[in-house]
């Protein structure tokens, strides 16, 4: 079994930074991807970011690239999601996932551990 345990959401400006954390723990050496994901109440979880935990390549949504970076400390089992330049439509609760897969995935199907969630509010 892994464990995630997420942090840093919170509520920000539009235009703003945040920075969400997810800590990893247990058979982490059984998981070869990271991703984080979002979800708005009556909506889909949404694919953000993933990132490989050997060479460390990353995929991101075309909603966030250029805005959110994801990156990994393999050392303290740790990935991060760094948001800026942050929008309303930002605004959800952000989750962290784990896979087995060696490929990175965007469907939440092919993760297999996750996070309980952190909730990110953009104002305008």
């Amino acid at each position: 079994q892994v464990q995630l345990v997420e942090s840093g959401g919170g509520l920000v400006q539009a235009g703003g930074s945040l920075r969400l954390s997810c800590a990893a723990s247990g058979r982490t050496d059984s998981t070869n991807c990271m991703g984080w994901f979002r979800q708005t109440p009556g909506k889909d979880r949404e694919f953000v970011a993933t990132i490989r935990w050997s060479d460390g390549s990353t995929y991101y949504a075309d909603s966030v690239k250029g805005r959110f970076t994801i990156s990994r400390d393999n050392a303290k089992n740790m990935v991060y999601l760094q948001m800026i330049s942050l929008k309303p439509d930002d605004t959800a609760v952000y989750y962290c996932a784990a896979a087995r897969t060696v490929l990175l995935v965007t469907l939440p199907g092919r993760y297999d551990y996750w996070g309980q969630g952190t909730q990110v509010t953009v104002s305008s």
